[in-house]
C-alpha cells in the first residue's frame, strides 16, 4: 500500500513537471511568434554579442540624429516663413513708396508713411519669432525675442534724424545710427551676434542658421522702412518735394534689400535641402541595420509554428493521460 502511494505520488510529480516543462516552451515560443525574435539570443549568437550591441549603438544614434534633424527642419521651415513675411514687407513697402510717395500729395504721403509703420510692426514680429520656445533670430540667446519694439526704434531714429533737412544728410543719419555698435545693436537688438551652433544631423553633416536680427542686409531694410515711417511726422517738418526725394530714394533701395532678402531665403533653402538628404540616408541606414539585426536574432516564423503545434498536442496529450489516471480505482480495475 505504501509503495503504490508512493508511486502515484511520483507520478503526479512527474505529471506536473512535465506540464510545467510543456507550458515554458509554449511561453518561449509564443514569445518568438509575437516579435519575431528568438528567446536564446544567447545561443544564437554563441555568447558573442559584440555584433549585436554595434549594430544597436548604431541604430539608438540614428534614432538620435532622427531627433535632430526633425528639430533642424523646424528651425528650417520657421525661419523661411519669417524671412519670406519679412520680403513681403518690403516689398509692399517698395511699390508703395514708388507709387504713392512720388506723387508729391501731402495725402498720398501720409498714405505711404502709414503703410510703412504698418508693415515695420510686421518685419520686427517676423524677426521676434520663436519655435518650441527659442528665437530664431538672436543668435545664442535663445531664451530673448531678439528685437524690442517698433516704438523704440521709431523714436531713437527721431532723434538721430531731427534738424536735418537734406536727403544726403537724412540717409547718412540713419546709416550711421544703424551701423554704430551703440546706435542699433545697443538700442534694439538684445540678441547675441554669436550664431548658433551647427546642427549634427548625421554623422558626417552638420548644417547651421547663420542669421540674426542684426544682420546688415535685415538691418538696411528696417532702417529704410523706419524711415519711410518717420518721413512725414511733423516734428520733424520735412517739406513734400523731400519726402518725395526721400520716398523714391527709399523705395529703390527697399528693392535692392529685397533681392538681398531672396538670396538669404535661398541659403536657407539650401540647408534645408541639406537636411532632406541627411534624413533620407539616416533612415535607409537604419533600415539596413534594422535589417542586419533582425537576421542575427530572428526566428524562424514557419519553424516555430510547427513546434508550438507539436508542444500544444504534446499538452493536450499529458492532460487525457492526467485525467484517465485521475479516473483510476481498484473498484473499475475489478470491473
Amino acid at each position: 500500500m505504501t509503495l503504490n502511494s508512493i508511486g502515484d505520488l511520483a507520478r503526479g510529480l512527474t505529471l506536473r513537471a512535465r506540464s510545467t516543462e510543456i507550458k515554458t516552451q509554449i511561453e518561449t515560443l509564443s514569445y518568438e511568434m509575437s516579435t519575431g525574435q528568438t528567446a536564446d539570443i544567447s545561443g544564437r549568437l554563441s555568447g558573442d554579442y559584440s555584433h549585436l550591441l554595434d549594430l544597436d549603438r548604431k541604430i539608438a544614434q540614428l534614432d538620435a540624429f532622427s531627433t535632430a534633424t526633425a528639430e533642424a527642419n523646424l528651425f528650417a521651415d520657421a525661419t523661411q516663413i519669417s524671412l519670406e513675411t519679412f520680403e513681403t514687407s518690403i516689398g509692399e513697402v517698395s511699390a508703395s513708396l514708388l507709387a504713392f510717395g512720388t506723387s508729391n500729395q501731402a495725402t498720398s504721403h501720409a498714405q505711404a508713411s502709414a503703410q510703412a509703420r504698418n508693415e515695420l510692426d510686421t518685419m520686427i514680429s517676423s524677426l521676434n519669432t520663436r519655435v518650441g520656445g527659442r528665437s530664431l533670430f538672436a543668435g545664442t540667446a535663445t531664451d530673448t525675442s531678439p528685437l524690442k519694439s517698433t516704438d523704440t526704434l521709431l523714436a531713437a531714429l527721431r532723434t538721430e534724424l531731427a534738424g536735418l533737412t537734406t536727403l544726403t544728410d537724412i540717409r547718412q543719419a540713419a546709416d550711421d545710427w544703424f551701423n554704430d555698435p551703440a546706435g542699433f545693436e545697443a538700442v534694439m537688438y538684445n540678441g547675441s551676434n554669436t550664431t548658433l551652433a551647427p546642427m549634427q544631423i548625421s554623422e558626417t553633416v552638420r548644417v547651421n542658421m547663420p542669421f540674426t536680427a542684426n544682420d546688415p542686409k535685415l538691418r538696411d531694410g528696417l532702417r529704410d522702412v523706419a524711415l519711410a515711417a518717420l518721413a512725414t511726422e511733423g516734428a520733424l517738418g520735412w517739406p513734400p518735394d523731400l519726402q518725395t526725394a526721400l520716398f523714391t530714394d527709399l523705395g529703390v533701395a527697399l528693392a535692392n534689400t529685397k533681392d538681398d532678402v531672396v538670396t538669404m531665403r535661398a541659403q536657407i533653402g539650401a540647408v534645408h535641402a541639406r537636411i532632406e538628404q541627411a534624413e533620407t540616408r539616416n533612415a535607409a541606414a537604419r533600415t539596413s541595420f534594422e535589417y542586419a539585426r533582425n537576421e542575427l536574432v530572428a526566428a524562424d516564423p514557419f519553424e516555430t509554428a510547427a513546434h508550438l503545434q507539436t508542444v500544444q498536442f504534446q499538452l493536450e496529450s499529458l492532460y487525457s493521460v492526467t485525467v484517465r489516471n485521475s479516473t483510476l480505482s481498484l473498484v473499475n480495475f475489478l470491473r
